[in-house]
C-alpha cells in the first residue's frame, strides 16, 4: 500500500498540531504512512511551530483541494461560508475524501455536503469539528449504531465549563475569570461565540442530526450562553445543592428532534455536574444500553490534531458511508423548535428590595400562578439594599413559571430582572 497523500488547509494551532503529528508517526499505531503533499494558508511568511518550507505551497485553497496529488483534503480554515466551503465543496466535486474540523460548517451546511459526498462516492469525516480529542461522532454514527438513541447531551464548551467552574471555586467574578481564560488560552480574544453558547449549538446540532437520522435544521436550535449568570447565581445555586453547567442537548420527540444549549441547574450527584475545569464530556441514552458517558479534552492543538489523525487512519482502507449515519431506509426526522411547556423544577433567582412583606409577595405571586416552592434561600440585604432570594420550585409547566414571572414583573420591591433556570436530577 503506498502513502496516503494528503492536503492541509488552514495552519493554526490545529493545522500545526497535525504537521507535527504527521512528522512523528513512528511513534503512531497508523495503518499506513500518510505524507503531506501540500499545504495552504492565508500568509505564508507567518511565524509557526512547524516548518512548512518542506511541503508545497498553495495559496488558493480549493487549487489545493483540487490537486492530483492529494488524496485527501483536510480543512482547517474554519467559518461556516467563503474559503472554506468552496474548498470542502471543490475537493468533493473532484473526487477527494474530505475531512474537516469545522462545526460551523457542518451545522449550517453539513446535510448539502453530505448529499455531494455520498453522490461522488467519497467519505466526509468531522470526528475533530466535536468534543475535540472525544470520539463521540465515530462512537455515535457507528460502534452505537444498534442502539435506539433517546437523548444526547453534555458539556461541549470548554470555556465556559472553565468560567462557572473556576468562578465557584475562587469566588472571582465572571469578568474576572473570563480575563484569566484568554490568558491560560481557554478562550479566545473575542470570546462571543463560545460564552454565547454558539459553539456548543453547532456540535450539538452534528451530534443530534447523527443520534436521531435528522435533518439538520439550525435555524431550529434554541441557544442561550453563560454571558448572563453571575456569581450570585452560583453561589446561591451551590447553597442548595445544585450546579450551574452550560448543558447542549438533543432530545428525540413525537414531533422531531429538539435541539437546545441553555444553562442549567444540575443536582451535584449528577454525572454532569462532577465535569469541572476545560473538560467536555457527552452523556448518550438509549436503548438497550442505558447512558453511556465520554469525557476529555474538548479543544486544544493536541486533541483537536489527534482527532484529525484518527479520520486520517480511517481512510487507508475507507468503507464509504452516510457522513451523518443515515441511510436511504432510515425515516428522517425534522428538527423542531424546543418545546414551549414542558414540566420541570426550577431555579429561581431574585433580588428583593429589603422592606417588609417583599418576600411574602414573592411566594403570593408564585402560589397564584400554581408554582409550589420546594426550598427557599434568603441573604441578608447587601450595600445596595438588595436582598438575594434564591427558590427551588417543585415540577410544574413551565408556561405556569412564565406566568409566573410576568406577575413577578409587576412588583415595585424587586430590585432587577430574576433568574430563571431549569433543573435536572441525576437519573
Amino acid at each position: 500500500m503506498g502513502p496516503l497523500k494528503i492536503g492541509i488547509a488552514g495552519l493554526g494551532h490545529v493545522g500545526c498540531g497535525l504537521i507535527e503529528l504527521v512528522e512523528r508517526q513512528d511513534k503512531l499505531r497508523l495503518p499506513g504512512v500518510v505524507e503531506i503533499t501540500g499545504v495552504s494558508a492565508r500568509s505564508q511568511s507567518r511565524n509557526r511551530p512547524v516548518d512548512t518550507d518542506k511541503y508545497r505551497w498553495f495559496d488558493d485553497a480549493a487549487t489545493l483541494a483540487e490537486d492530483p496529488d492529494v488524496d485527501v483534503f483536510v480543512e482547517l480554515i474554519g467559518g461556516s461560508d467563503g474559503p472554506a466551503k468552496f474548498a470542502v465543496e471543490s475537493a468533493l466535486k473532484a473526487g477527494k475524501h474530505v475531512i474537516t474540523a469545522n462545526k460551523a460548517l457542518m451545522a449550517k451546511h453539513g446535510m448539502a455536503l453530505a448529499a455531494l459526498a455520498e453522490e461522488k462516492g467519497v467519505d466526509l469525516l468531522f470526528e475533530a469539528a466535536v468534543a475535540g480529542g472525544i470520539p463521540v461522532v465515530r462512537v455515535l454514527r457507528d460502534s452505537l449504531a444498534g442502539v435506539e438513541i433517546k437523548r444526547v447531551a453534555g458539556i461541549l464548551n470548554g470555556t465556559c465549563n472553565y468560567l462557572t467552574t473556576s468562578m465557584l471555586e475562587t469566588g472571582r467574578s465572571y469578568d474576572e475569570v473570563l480575563e484569566e481564560a484568554q490568558k491560560l488560552g481557554y478562550a479566545e480574544a473575542d470570546p462571543t461565540l463560545d460564552v454565547s453558547g454558539m459553539d456548543a449549538a453547532h456540535k450539538a446540532a452534528i451530534l443530534s442530526a447523527i443520534a436521531f437520522s435528522a435533518d439538520l435544521d439550525f435555524s431550529k436550535v434554541k441557544v442561550s450562553g453563560v454571558d448572563g449568570i453571575d456569581l450570585l447565581d452560583l453561589k446561591l445555586a451551590d447553597r442548595l445543592g445544585l450546579r450551574i453547567k452550560l448543558i447542549a442537548e438533543g432530545l428525540l420527540t413525537e414531533d422531531g428532534v429538539v435541539c437546545r444549549v441553555e444553562p442549567m441547574a444540575l443536582s451535584a450527584n449528577h454525572p454532569l455536574a462532577r465535569v469541572n475545569g476545560s473538560l467536555n464530556t457527552v452523556r448518550i441514552e438509549g436503548d438497550p444500553v442505558g447512558a453511556i458517558t465520554l469525557t476529555g479534552p474538548g479543544a486544544g492543538a493536541g486533541p483537536t490534531a489527534s482527532a484529525v489523525m484518527g479520520d486520517v487512519a480511517k481512510l487507508f482502507r475507507p468503507a464509504i458511508r452516510p457522513a451523518f449515519g443515515r441511510a436511504e431506509h432510515h425515516v428522517a426526522r425534522p428538527f423542531v423548535a424546543a418545546m414551549g411547556d414542558e414540566t420541570s423544577a426550577f431555579f429561581l433567582r431574585v433580588r428583593l428590595a429589603d422592606q417588609p412583606g417583599a418576600l411574602a409577595a414573592l411566594t403570593e405571586a408564585l402560589a397564584a400562578e400554581g408554582v409550589s416552592v420546594n426550598q427557599l434561600l434568603q441573604d441578608s440585604a447587601d450595600d445596595s439594599g438588595a436582598s438575594p432570594v434564591a427558590i427551588v420550585t417543585h415540577r410544574c409547566p413551565r408556561s405556569h413559571m412564565q406566568a409566573a414571572l410576568t406577575r413577578l414583573g409587576k412588583l415595585t420591591m424587586l430590585i432587577d430582572a430574576p433568574r430563571l433556570i431549569r433543573i435536572e436530577t441525576a437519573s
